[in-house]
């Protein structure tokens, strides 16, 4: 969905900078961009920010949340 809409999904490490600008997903979680190795065996990644911290998790490419989204990046 995300390169349908034109833009990539942000890395754990850009997920992270984004919360040093401002507190998002402190009541959701959104998926990130997961390295290939771990996308290979089925699995993807997802953070979220609880007690003025970042979280990764893992779970199943399959699994559908219909409370998470996913945080992307659009380059001009």
């Amino acid at each position: 969905m995300a390169a349908a809409m034109g833009i990539d999904l942000l890395t754990e490490e850009q997920y992270r900078e984004l919360q040093e600008i401002g507190n998002f997903d402190m009541k959701t979680s959104s998926w990130v961009k997961t390295p290939p190795d771990i996308r290979k065996l089925g699995g993807a990644l997802f953070c979220d920010r609880r007690y003025s911290n970042v979280f990764v998790y893992h779970n199943g490419a399959g699994t559908y949340y219909a409370a998470r989204g996913f945080r992307g990046l659009l380059r001009v």
